[in-house]
């Protein structure tokens, strides 16, 4: 793609997120090719924040949620300063579409990881790591059918990100902890409860961080210090509604709460 055509792109994007619309589709002329030109749509989303990028979010994490969405394997996607909401605020829904809450384990990086041939192994990873912290996802599309949408319409979407809610730090020593076998719940205060456990994103958290790393890598993306990666909604997706209250129970290591409003 024309360096012109990636702006073009990302504009028509852009665009429908800050205005709360949504489209059936990209224009042809302007559908990236590529996962890497995807990418390179994506990364313009960067324009609109005047802060430094606060992290990363992964989407599709699961092989359920990879057929849901006709996609080859999981996808990641920016999370923008200015859409995190802090702790205890309520979540304005506004023209939010997919109206689901998901509860997710969320890394803090201590160390900068930066571009490399060689793949980063899980052990260098979690040492770059400084912070585990819950983490409940908002996420958005700006299609209006996405699941139609396709790998790379979705990617230069920005994976589907929209709002983040990032929770206390896990005081225990997770590090010990298997997060692969931790059991994780969404619970609706309409009633709806949701369980699931870490495996349900990649095989686990950690093994999601690390295909980030490498994803991010592979694009020539360094995976910075100080940002959070939030890996993947550990349980189904929480259906929302303004008014309602969603708390992610993650047992021994924690809770916290999201208050939704219209």
């Amino acid at each position: 793609m024309r360096d012109q055509d990636i702006q073009s792109a990302s504009d028509f994007l852009t665009t429908l997120w800050r205005e709360g619309r949504h489209a059936a589709a990209m224009p042809d002329e302007l559908r990236p090719a590529t996962r890497a030109e995807a990418y390179e749509v994506q990364a313009r989303v960067e324009r609109l924040s005047s802060r430094p990028l606060a992290g990363w979010k992964i989407a599709a994490t699961s092989l359920a949620g990879q057929k849901h969405i006709n996609v080859s394997g999981p996808m990641a996607g920016r999370l923008l300063a200015e859409r995190i909401v802090p702790l205890g605020e309520t979540v304005r829904l506004g023209a939010n579409r997919m109206l689901v809450a998901e509860v997710e384990f969320v890394f803090r990086m201590g160390t900068t990881l930066p571009p490399r041939g060689a793949p980063y192994e899980q052990d260098e990873v979690l040492a770059a790591v400084e912070a585990l912290h819950l983490g409940i996802e908002v996420p958005d599309s700006r299609y209006l059918v996405f699941e139609r949408a396709g790998e790379q319409q979705i990617i230069a979407d920005n994976a589907c990100a929209d709002q983040f809610v990032l929770g206390p730090e896990v005081q225990a020593d997770w590090r010990r902890v298997d997060l692969a076998a931790h059991e994780v719940r969404g619970v609706s205060s309409r009633g709806p409860v949701h369980e699931g456990r870490g495996a349900n994103v990649l095989g686990g958290p950690l093994i999601a961080l690390t295909w980030l790393a490498n994803e991010l890598s592979s694009v020539g993306v360094p995976l910075q210090r100080g940002q959070i990666v939030t890996t993947g909604t550990c349980c189904v997706p929480v259906p929302v509604l303004p008014g309602d209250v969603v708390t992610g129970d993650y047992g021994s290591l924690g809770a916290m709460q999201v208050a939704f409003g219209p």
